[in-house]
């Protein structure tokens, strides 16, 4: 009765931690912090509820699968004025899509290009290792293998998929590639991704490049893989860059974001939603293409998270193998033992983390990408920032 392939889908980071936690007991005298998730604290920009008020008489109304005109209109603007893209290379009818958030849009797009057999075999789908929840979910919904490739310190936390074996490369449907990568927070530079656009082409997958943390960022601006694609010449061939206002617009909420690339993909993701995906409402989408418009609260919340960085460079130094990454609000942190360390922060701390393990894949014959570190989320305010990377040294020492 029940799809088998469908419980092998393996739960998330967040679940196998509350799991181990159950039994164990915050420090007492501390009030918890939840460094978890990556959510922001501070509310989206006052204009979002003005607009959605505007709008209410649309709530009545069922949303098109593709949206409205204005807000694929304003999609195609921001991406052309944000990336320097040659005008017309965003058509915004044929090359924009949007997406109830990011998660859903992620895992469901697989399931449109992974065919039943490829190069004779399995399909596989390539990830980062550590890895977002939904891409493994979505090859094996797919019926592709999933392929860990590891993100490691020496490459820059950037997988090389290059170097795979030719076999894996020839039975690739999908590669997941994160810019800046969650949760290392690199970002992928112009070379790595023309030389990632070239290899989708070489090998005919289509290259998902999730890019929603492409405007949180805390010193130059993240190249998108949009520029590398018109450095190639403007075409989105085997290209689907996603996109969303959670991060970038204190926003997540709203569940709004949006697939931007191949038009030959996203006409058949669109006819693909259109029989079970949700329709972001029209008040929502406006109130989302507003946001895309107005870019002065996006300094503002890169204000926030730079204040917070800094904040965790003058409090831990050189400990823990820091660094100041290129965007994202993350910490990764090398403490040794990433699940023991997780396990003191919050008996010792009441601090919750995230053991690096439980975003990774052991691969056969060597330790997982993630078993050294744990995951911070720096959303909260500075005052509570400064108490938790407080209590993280005094704890770990």
């Amino acid at each position: 009765m029940l799809n088998p392939r469908i419980g092998e889908l393996p739960p998330s980071a967040f679940m196998i931690l509350d799991e181990m936690i159950a039994g164990l007991t915050p420090a007492a005298g501390l009030e918890p912090l939840n460094l978890t998730i990556g959510e922001p604290q501070n509310p989206p920009p006052d204009f979002v509820t003005d607009v959605i008020a505007e709008h209410k008489a649309l709530f009545s109304r069922y949303t098109a699968t593709n949206g409205t005109p204005d807000y694929r209109r304003a999609v195609a603007d921001w991406l052309t004025s944000h990336y320097g893209l040659p005008e017309g290379m965003i058509d915004a009818d044929r090359n924009v899509l949007p997406v109830a958030g990011l998660r859903e849009g992620m895992f469901m797009i697989a399931q449109i290009v992974t065919p039943e057999t490829k190069a004779g075999a399995v399909p596989t789908i390539l990830m980062p290792n550590p890895f977002y929840h939904p891409y493994a979910g979505a090859a094996l919904a797919a019926h592709a293998e999933p392929v860990f490739v590891p993100a490691l310190p020496e490459n820059r936390f950037m997988p090389d998929y290059a170097g795979l074996d030719e076999a894996i490369l020839a039975r690739a449907a999908v590669v997941y590639l994160c810019s800046p990568a969650n949760p290392q927070g690199t970002a992928a530079d112009m070379d790595y991704l023309m030389a990632m656009i070239k290899l989708a082409r070489a090998h005919d997958f289509l290259l998902i490049v999730d890019e929603c943390y492409a405007e949180v960022y805390t010193g130059a601006r993240p190249t998108g893989a949009l520029e590398a694609a018109a450095r190639l010449g403007g075409g989105l061939d085997n290209l689907v860059v996603f996109h969303s206002l959670s991060k970038r617009s204190n926003a997540p909420g709203l569940r709004s974001g949006f697939a931007a690339g191949d038009a030959e993909v996203l006409q058949l993701y669109f006819k693909f939603r259109n029989y079970g995906a949700v329709a972001v409402s029209m008040p929502i989408l406006a109130a989302a293409a507003a946001l895309l418009r107005e870019p002065s609260h996006v300094a503002e919340i890169r204000d926030f998270y730079r204040v917070n960085f800094d904040a965790a460079e003058r409090i831990l130094g050189n400990r823990y193998g820091y660094y100041r990454p290129d965007g994202g609000f993350f910490l990764w942190l090398d403490v040794g033992d990433g699940i023991a360390a997780t396990r003191k922060l919050w008996t010792e701390a009441a601090l919750k983390v995230v053991p690096g393990a439980f975003m990774t894949r052991q691969a056969p014959g060597s330790a997982a990408a993630g078993d050294r570190y744990i995951r911070l989320a720096l959303v909260h305010d500075l005052d509570s920032t400064v108490a938790a990377l407080n209590r993280l040294t005094e704890t770990l020492g």
